[in-house]
Parts: structure tokens; sequence; C-alpha cells
């Protein structure tokens, strides 16, 4: 890992803690953490990937000393190793799907008194009724980005821009030998989807499905770990690099 530096351009270094490996980083807590931290935590995190399975812990995540991150990895080390042979293997994709709103814009909540009394209530009804119809449309996309793709697992969120597009992003959990599939898979499937503009990312560690398999742990700044590594061959990610 010499070569790898991490927040703030710390050296990043392995923190042996019991089966697991600890990818870590000195953190001065008069230092504040911005943008460039994410991205310098989320680089260490990629360059961990390529050699090993990656648990990434949340950006943010800092522990007071030496002991404390000691007493944590060894407090949760047997939900971490589970969680490694839950993620061992496999990779998640990301998808941005941009659909143009099937309902007209909605009609401004803020009325005048003017507006009060039937024609307020009108207006009300007509757009819950246009939320249900975006709602059951983003539905009907994720569902099939679902059965085209057939993910082990997937988080979806939904959305609607000023400019009235629905933005679905979409991460899916798939085995890291059919990433090459899976790209073909979307070649196709943007193709074939007209209606809808669609953005691809990956491969990429695990982050979404990892998130919910751990509980963030926040302590106090002093060590700032960005990988955690099962003593074979696994990583695991507390919180900055």
């Amino acid at each position: 890992m010499e070569s790898v530096l991490g927040v703030s351009g710390n050296q990043v270094f392995l923190y042996p803690a019991s089966d697991l490996a600890v990818v870590v980083s000195e953190h001065n807590p008069q230092e504040t953490l911005n943008q460039k931290s994410g991205v310098d935590h989320a680089r260490v995190i990629a360059d961990c990937f390529q050699h090993s399975t990656v648990l990434p812990f949340r950006f943010g995540t800092v522990f007071n000393d030496d002991e404390a991150l000691r007493k944590s990895i060894r407090s949760n080390q047997r939900q971490f190793l589970g969680n490694i042979e839950k993620v061992r293997g496999k990779t998640e994709m990301h998808l941005k799907i941009f659909v143009d709103d099937c309902c007209c814009k909605e009609v401004d909540r803020h009325q005048t008194t003017e507006t009060v009394g039937r024609e307020y209530l009108t207006n009300l009804r007509e757009n819950a009724a246009r939320a249900r119809e975006r709602q059951t449309r983003g539905r009907a996309v994720s569902f099939q980005m679902h059965r085209l793709f057939m993910p082990l697992d997937e988080d979806v969120t939904c959305r609607v821009t000023e400019n009235g597009k629905m933005v679905l992003d979409v991460a899916h959990l798939i085995e890291t030998k059919y990433v090459e599939r899976y790209l073909n898979k979307f070649a196709t499937t943007s193709a074939m989807m007209k209606e809808c503009q669609m953005q691809l990312s990956g491969p990429w560690p695990p982050y979404h499905f990892v998130h919910r398999l751990t509980r963030s742990s926040s302590h106090a700044p002093a060590h700032a770990p960005a990988a955690a590594v099962a003593a074979a061959t696994p990583v695991l990610q507390p919180a900055m690099a």
C-alpha cells in the first residue's frame, strides 16, 4: 500500500485486527472533511477492490486511537467475516435511467386565496393521481430492468427533476465474472428502450449492499480507516483513507 495515499494525502497502511486487516490512514481532527476527502476515500477503496473483497465503511468513520479501532473490529468480527463471504466475488453495477414524465406539470400547490375551495381540492386530487401514475411507471421500469439484467440483489431509488424527467438510480449486485455479459446486455437494452435515456457505470465495490449489511460506527477522530481486509484476501473498509 506504499504507493496509495488517503485523505489529505496521508500514507495508507494495513492495520492487522484479528482475522481482518484494516486499511487506515492518520487523520488530524482539526482538518475538515470535504468533497475531495470523499474522492480520496473512494480511490483507496477502488484500489483495494482490484486486489481483494472489500467491505467499504461509510466515509467519515474515524477512530480515536488504536484500541478503539481494535475493539470495534473485535466486537463485530463475526458479522464482518460473514458479510465478506456474502459479497466475495461480487461487484456493483450502477444504472441511471431518465424517463420523460408521463404526467403534465403539477399545479402549483401555493394557491392564492381565490383558488381555495372546489378548484383547490380538484388540483390536489389531480396532483395525487399524477404522483400515483409516476410511481406506477417507475415500478414498471424497475421491474423491467430486473427482468432483463437478473441481478443477485438490487437497490432502486426514484425522483422527479425540475424539468419533468423521472430519474431511476439502480444499483445491481452481480458476480464479477459476469461483468462482460452485463455490459453486453446494457448495450442491447439501451438500444431497445428508445423512450429512456440510460447511463451505466461500474464495476464498483458493492457500496449499496455492504451498507445494508453493516452498521456504521462513528467515533472521535484519530485513525481514519479506509478498508479492512480478511486475513487471507478479503478487504473490509472502515471510513477514511
